[in-house]
């Protein structure tokens, strides 16, 4: 043999991983002691997502939010004694209704975008990033990689909704007292019950958000840009909002992920009517699981160059 194809011939030693990409099928042989379980473990990539600014941001968005409408009602003018009450004036009447305006202003677009950037980004921040292949050539598992950044990136958002209304209800409580949640409808549950009516509430929240989580990760699977991921959940969720208030639609607008979106406050009266919430549960869900298995079969299928 020449020296020259000697030169261009590739040699493997015995064991050695093979990382490049390789046709559908193929198989490599994996070097001595390599577990494919002990790779990208849940508490390195916790860490990992942890230190990102963007998640510090979130959450301090998500605290901050209570502090900021506190600080909008203090600076408000007081309306017109006409006798009515206002929903501002509502939610001054005590800490569990000032925790109710809290969720009702983020629940259908700040924690709509905090979930969103938390899947959307997670996969395609590493291809942004030209990361994603030397993950894969360590080499961790595709389907095991999907797996752990979609279990962290559940349990950020999940913390990020629990976490507003407890920030709420004690911003609420030192401001305007732990009484009672008096409902729109003149109906009254005491502090207890209206906390664990709240606590239920960010709960369906999270379930139902699960729909705005299987989306931003296929999106995050099938694009290098972040910011599109995001953002294509994000305007999703809107345009089925919009699509929601055109009753012309009539029963069509029933299947829209979003429709059931409110339903959270059915927990609200004294008797609680889980008709909605429970259609609401499934809708997200179905929709959650149809985007999820799109996006495995999307990404084990998909050629990884960045």
């Amino acid at each position: 043999m020449s020296t020259e194809s000697a030169a261009v011939e590739p040699t493997v030693a015995p064991g050695e991983l093979v990382t490049a990409r390789q046709p559908r099928g193929h198989t490599t042989t994996a070097a001595p002691g390599y577990r494919a379980g002990r790779t990208l473990r849940l508490r390195v990539e916790l860490a990992r997502q942890l230190a990102r600014r963007r998640t510090q941001v979130s959450v301090g968005l998500v605290v901050l939010l209570p502090v900021l409408l506190w600080l909008a009602f203090q600076l408000s003018k007081p309306g017109p004694a006409n006798g009515s009450l206002t929903l501002v004036d509502l939610a001054k009447g005590s800490g569990p209704n000032f925790t109710v305006f809290a969720l009702f202003a983020s629940s259908s677009f700040l924690l709509v975008v905090v979930v969103a950037l938390f899947f959307g980004d997670t996969v395609a921040s590493e291809a942004s990033w030209s990361s994603l292949r030397y993950l894969l050539a360590a080499p961790v598992p595709r389907t095991r990689l999907l797996r752990q950044k979609a279990i962290v990136a559940a349990g950020l958002s999940l913390f990020a909704v629990v976490l507003l209304p407890a920030v709420a209800l004690l911003v609420g409580s030192l401001a305007y007292g732990a009484t009672d949640l008096v409902s729109p409808t003149g109906e009254s549950l005491s502090y207890g019950q209206a906390a664990g009516r709240i606590l239920l509430a960010a709960v369906y929240v999270a379930l139902h958000l699960s729909w705005v989580a299987g989306l931003a990760l296929l999106l995050s699977v099938s694009t290098d840009a972040p910011l599109g991921a995001v953002g294509g959940a994000v305007m999703t969720s809107i345009l089925s909002q919009i699509l929601d208030t055109i009753t012309a639609l009539e029963g069509l607008r029933n299947y829209l992920p979003t429709h059931y979106g409110p339903a959270w406050s059915d927990l609200l009266s004294a008797q609680i009517d889980w008709g909605d919430m429970t259609r609401g549960v499934f809708s997200a869900l179905a929709y959650c699981a149809v985007f999820c298995a799109l996006a495995a079969w999307r990404f084990t299928r998909k050629d990884i160059t960045s």
